[in-house]
């Protein structure tokens, strides 16, 4: 940063420490010096800073104290916002207030710490409810809990803010959130992965350019994952002892959801299993799903009589506005938030309401209304405040304030994580991690430029691969930062690419072909090259998505008309064997001579036959052992392997079984089966070998090389050899 944007900072951080200083010297803010609070101690920590419980003075009356990592410009213009908005909603119960404002003054500091004064609650979460008494609860007790936790999300929506983070355990003040989307911290992120609707993971733009930002059916998602969450008592994707990580972020984007627990009522699963949907406008309305949820529980028998299909469509294509027992009710903002704060005492009240007490829905309310009325202090306020249009606004007005959610920004700013985070992701030290990220997305241009061309000289597959895993170690990357990265930087073509490619061939995971094609597709859609041609390949072998061989060759056609050449080899091949496209050996010769002419070893291969069969063109054996050694002499595998032909059978040239042996040798230590098979037969025979010595266990080696490959020839000769030995 330069001096003079350092200065510009500090000017600016001093001027809402000046508006800070003016509004307690007028009195319009609380100051409390900080030496008067007693027993302090840290009960809790975030990205944005650290929270502490205190007593003022020797006194039982608890606040809560809440500290700031980097009070830069940012940070303070946010505190000075908030201060203003909990001015305009102080009278609603169920906000956590803030009583003013504190200086933790150190002679180590650069500069005086500020630190806000709010509200402390204490009070048992859900989840450790749950936990405890989960094995007690029938499925009228869920049904009851689910209902009254999505009954409080309409009174969000009607009121326009989006809460986008729901959780059973959100533990984050309202200030904790805006503050922690400005400071573009993230070191808690991952704890809410799960509840997230994840079509904020993807970066990519829609059609008007715009990011996809979370809404009232993302709610909806997180409802979802809350009612699996009740019905299972243990939150998704649980593993003792492990952590929420990018990998679960990825599996989730990609379509990947928790099971089904057995015993689950068929409608309560068909609810939730709908809000979860990928697509927002495949799920319900939170209206719909206070609906279906009040048709189960004021059924007479919850277990036996829960509504039918018919009667579910019937709520889904109802119209939302039609459910006029969800009123507008402000004082309720914040009750959603509030739900997992109630002890165990207050859950059971809920838990234990008689079927005719829920048919009373006003009257659930207010018992659930008056129990909740305060959340502890960390916990997450709803309405947060679009960062663009704070740092753009006046600082002594609050007319532009909008919500807007945490979690959104974060997912979609995956990519600009601060030196913390991406040491604990990837293993790198704070100094290293500026110029990593800035190296990672060179290596991974590079990388996208040595699949290219070695693609486009025809590199057989093995050794494409071998040279990716080199580049890899010569950089000294390790393969986890490399694929950690991928996940978290999907915002260009190259990058989709590669971490498709990175899972096709396996070298990082074991791959899970739908998300691979699902990458090469997004890639593809972005005109990247090498991507289009994997989708080809994908449609081919149908790996990740249903076969379907017009479509392969549609997409070869595609590249190869951009003067790819490996494109231009695939739609040859389809040419020949008539692969999506009527079988033509004129075209087959056609496109692999164009794929020849540019370069490409295999196409030289090919054409080769296509001159040694007469497929397509007169045969011409001169023309075509002179294609085998352009392509052998290039390191193709089949070219070697037909050039050893020519030579171990005199085709258009003397017998030389020595050239012959050492042609097999090549192309078999570059994994060519035919050429082991080969190779294995003349250790066998004696034949091109120094004094025509024999071998049988080298045999045995090559013949086992070859039959790992399937090739059906050495699988029967080993056979054979055992059997005779």
């Amino acid at each position: 940063m330069s001096d003079s944007k350092k200065m510009q900072d500090t000017e600016n951080t001093n001027e809402w420490i000046d508006w800070i200083e003016e509004a307690v010297a007028k009195e319009h803010l609380n100051y409390y010096e900080y030496s008067q609070f007693t027993n302090v101690q840290e009960i809790g920590a975030g990205g944005f800073g650290k929270v502490y419980r205190a007593n003022w003075r020797n006194s039982k009356k608890r606040f809560a104290l809440k500290s700031f990592f980097n009070l830069n410009n940012i940070t303070m213009k946010e505190v000075v916002c908030e201060l203003k908005i909990q001015r305009k909603v102080d009278f609603h119960d169920n906000i956590i207030r803030c009583y003013g404002i504190t200086k933790f003054e150190s002679e180590n500091r650069i500069r005086n710490n500020y630190m806000l004064v709010m509200e402390y609650a204490d009070s048992g979460s859900l989840r450790s409810y749950l936990e405890k008494n989960f094995s007690k609860l029938t499925w009228n007790d869920k049904f009851n809990m689910a209902y009254q936790l999505a009954y409080a999300v309409p009174c969000l929506h009607d009121e326009g803010i989006i809460h986008r983070d729901l959780s059973i355990k959100t533990r984050s003040s309202w200030l904790s959130k805006r503050i922690g989307t400005s400071s573009n911290f993230q070191s808690k992120l991952f704890g809410m992965v799960p509840y997230v609707d994840p079509k904020s993971f993807s970066r990519r733009k829609n059609n008007n350019n715009q990011m996809y930002s979370l809404n009232e059916k993302s709610d909806v998602y997180s409802v979802g994952v809350l009612l699996w969450e009740l019905s299972s008592g243990r939150p998704p994707f649980y593993t003792e002892g492990e952590h929420y990580d990018l990998g679960l972020m990825f599996d989730i984007s990609q379509g990947h959801r928790e099971t089904v627990v057995p015993d689950t009522p068929d409608e309560y699963m068909k609810i939730y299993t709908k809000c979860w949907d990928g697509e927002p406008d495949n799920r319900p309305t939170i209206y719909q799903v206070v609906d279906l949820l009040k048709a189960i529980i004021t059924k007479p028998d919850s277990m036996t009589e829960l509504p039918n299909d018919q009667k579910l469509n019937e709520i889904l294509n109802s119209n939302p506005l039609s459910t006029n027992n969800l009123e507008t009710r402000g004082e309720l903002s914040q009750l959603i938030q509030n739900f997992d704060k109630m002890n165990a005492q207050e859950i059971d009240a809920i838990a234990g309401l008689s079927t005719e007490e829920t048919s009373s829905t006003d009257k659930n309310f207010d018992l659930l209304k008056a129990i909740i009325t305060k959340s502890d202090s960390m916990t997450e306020l709803p309405n947060d405040q679009k960062l663009n249009e704070i740092l753009n606004s006046n600082p002594l007005s609050t007319n532009n304030l909008e919500t807007r959610g945490e979690l959104s920004q974060l997912i979609q700013n995956f990519d600009k994580m601060n030196t913390q985070e991406i040491d604990a992701i990837a293993g790198l030290s704070a100094e290293e991690t500026s110029s990593t990220e800035k190296n990672f997305s060179i290596i991974v241009d590079e990388i996208n430029e040595l699949i290219f061309k070695s693609l486009n000289k025809g590199i057989e597959k093995r050794l494409l691969e071998d040279q990716v895993k080199y580049y890899f170690n010569s950089h000294n990357i390790k393969l986890q930062e490399i694929h950690n990265w991928l996940l978290i930087n999907q915002n260009t073509s190259n990058s989709m690419f590669l971490l498709g490619y990175i899972n096709l061939k396996e070298i990082k995971t074991n791959g899970d072909l739908k998300k691979t094609f699902n990458l090469f597709l997004n890639a593809s859609e972005k005109n990247h090259i090498l991507a289009q041609y994997y989708v080809g390949n994908c449609y081919k072998y149908g790996n990740g998505t249903i076969k379907n061989e017009r479509l392969a060759f549609e997409y070869y056609k595609k590249v190869a008309n951009k003067n790819f050449t490996h494109g231009q080899l695939g739609i040859g091949h389809c040419y020949e064997i008539g692969i999506g496209i009527k079988k033509d050996f004129n075209m087959a010769f056609y496109w692999y001579n164009k794929a020849a002419n540019n370069g490409n070893i295999i196409a030289m291969y090919h054409l080769g036959n296509c001159y040694k069969n007469g497929e397509g063109v007169e045969i011409d054996y001169n023309k075509a052992l002179e294609l085998f050694k352009r392509s052998s002499e290039g390191g193709c595998p089949e070219g070697i392997t037909l050039l050893e032909c020519c030579y171990n059978y005199g085709i258009e040239t003397e017998i030389d079984l020595q050239k012959s042996f050492e042609l097999y040798q090549k192309s078999a230590n570059l994994g060519e089966k035919v050429a082991q098979y080969n190779l294995g037969f003349m250790y066998e025979n004696g034949d091109g070998i120094t004094n025509d010595m024999k071998d049988i266990n080298k045999a045995i080696y090559w013949y086992r090389k070859s039959a790992n490959q399937k090739y059906r020839n050495a699988q029967n000769r080993l056979k054979l050899l055992q059997i005779n030995k």
